[in-house]
């Protein structure tokens, strides 16, 4: 599965209507609410580094994890931009490893539904709690079963001057996995000897589960860790049949330091 390659030179491009501020006040309520204000935080699936930059401007030391080199080296850009002291590590949210503990994980834009099957969410948040100071926080958010029926099959298209794309979106009702094939076209600088425009074309096929609150609680509660509450992402209010991403705060369940 080759994710982000392609498309991680235009990412931040076609993400930039995301609302990566008003995601990172909220993160960072939450953080307060819990009595973090500061220390080691952890973004899993952070990409090209966006919401771990901001989190950096609030005064938190941060560690970014991402299985995509392309997009890692991306945020490494950003990182020699901006100055901040960011750990970023090439590894996969299944399987990574930090030199101790930290007070806080946060995953955002879905990264979560990258993980397929129980096996991979449960030993993911296994990890979480591992790496977790007593009683940090894990949060995360995920988009639903519900959010992926609503789209189901279909095409969406995006043309800009500089770059475009095909999204050929399909789900399948029995496994909840929804699969969408990207076709990217991306100018090049260099134009043909007529004088015409060249673009370089890239494929990718991305596949991501939808999942429910209640699995979510479940995964947590196999990985020991304390499920505290959730709400609505794009509202911050309850969580309804309706909601389509779901913001998920999970506790440090208590580890033996004896």
């Amino acid at each position: 599965m080759e994710e982000y390659t392609g498309f991680a030179a235009v990412y931040d491009r076609f993400m930039d209507e995301t609302p990566y501020d008003a995601w990172c006040e909220n993160i960072v309520r939450e953080l307060y609410r819990h009595g973090i204000e500061n220390g080691l935080v952890l973004e899993l699936g952070c990409g090209t580094g966006s919401m771990t930059e901001l989190l950096a401007q609030k005064g938190y030391d941060m560690i970014g994890v991402d299985l995509s080199d392309e997009m890692l080296n991306l945020a490494i850009g950003k990182r020699e931009h901006s100055g901040h002291d960011i750990l970023y590590l090439n590894q996969d949210m299944r399987e990574f490893e930090l030199y101790g503990t930290v007070r806080a994980v946060v995953s955002v834009c879905d990264s979560i539904n990258y993980l397929l099957g129980e096996e991979d969410i449960t030993a993911c948040f296994r990890l979480v709690n591992n790496y977790l100071d007593p009683g940090g926080i894990f949060m995360f958010d995920f988009n639903t079963k519900y959010k992926y029926e609503t789209i189901g099959d279909a095409t969406i298209a995006e043309n800009r001057e500089e770059c475009s794309f095909i999204w050929e979106n399909f789900y399948d009702s029995k496994s909840c996995v929804n699969t969408y094939d990207l076709t990217i076209f991306v100018r090049n600088e260099e134009v043909s000897e007529h004088g015409q425009e060249l673009f370089l074309r890239f494929s990718e096929e991305h596949f991501q589960r939808g999942y429910t609150l209640d699995e979510m609680k479940g995964f947590l509660k196999k990985a020991e860790l304390e499920f505290v509450r959730a709400y609505d992402a794009d509202t911050l209010l309850e969580v309804t049949d309706a909601s389509e991403r779901i913001y998920c705060i999970a506790k440090e369940r208590g580890k033996d330091l004896s």
